[in-house]
């Protein structure tokens, strides 16, 4: 059995996620941004061990959800769920980017990290100096998950840390339209999260595959220059 926490699981894929793990028998710990979607979560994953809950747009709520989860002890994996898209500029930046980036040199370092990336991702732009203005858009954001992912890979090789696209599946986010399987959006993370067979690092899947990504995530130069911006913004110095 292992334990887990997700970001942004009060609905979407955060929540079906969370709702397959403890299925499967793991102890998961739910986040949402309020008490009413707490509440909302709690009531379709009842078998959750507890819910926390922290707006990810603020920093001092974010560091105090990374205190909360370590007050529970040592996490087994970590989904970094949350995210918004329809969204202006800055929150976006905050939610999508310097959250998990916050939460990842906060939380006690667990054994496997899953960042939520995007297919966009391809269409981001990875020069870190444009983060802090007004100009980030979503695909930027799911560019800079990606290479969090990647840096923390290389960082931290003991961890297994991937980044995943889900696809585009029909959640609040995706709408209605969204033309890709709702299941196989979050198994890769559950995947990742939990099975012995997906003990690697450094990737980026699709479906439980490696998909195609931006090669430059790769480069150690570009992993830093992000690295040193998101702690440049927070204040926070990522840590080993």
């Amino acid at each position: 059995m292992a334990f887990i926490f997700i970001t942004g699981s009060a609905d979407g894929l955060g929540l079906l996620a969370g709702k397959k793990l403890v299925d499967d028998g793991h102890q998961v710990v739910l986040h949402a941004r309020n008490p009413e979607r707490a509440e909302h979560a709690f009531s379709k994953v009842p078998g959750a061990s507890k819910v926390l809950i922290a707006d990810l747009s603020d920093k001092e709520e974010a560091t105090k959800l990374a205190d909360e989860v370590n007050a529970l002890g040592p996490m087994d994996a970590v989904i970094h769920n949350a995210g918004v898209y329809h969204a202006p500029s800055l929150l976006i930046l905050q939610v999508n980017t310097l959250a998990p980036y916050i939460l990842t040199c906060l939380i006690q370092k667990p054994a496997r990290l899953i960042y939520l990336s995007s297919q966009l991702h391809l269409h981001g732009d990875p020069d870190p100096e444009k983060m802090g203005t007004d100009r980030i858009n979503y695909s930027d954001s799911k560019l800079h998950d990606l290479i969090l992912a990647k840096a923390v890979a290389r960082r931290w090789p003991e961890v297994c840390s991937n980044a995943v696209h889900p696809g585009w599946v029909p959640t609040k986010m995706g709408g209605a339209g969204a033309s890709d399987d709702l299941k196989k959006g979050y198994e890769t993370q559950v995947w990742l999260a939990a099975s012995e067979n997906a003990r690697i690092s450094g990737r980026y899947f699709f479906h439980q595959k490696e998909a195609r990504y931006f090669k430059g995530a790769d480069e150690v130069s570009l992993q830093e220059q992000f690295l040193e911006k998101c702690e440049q913004i927070t204040g926070l110095r990522f840590p080993g």
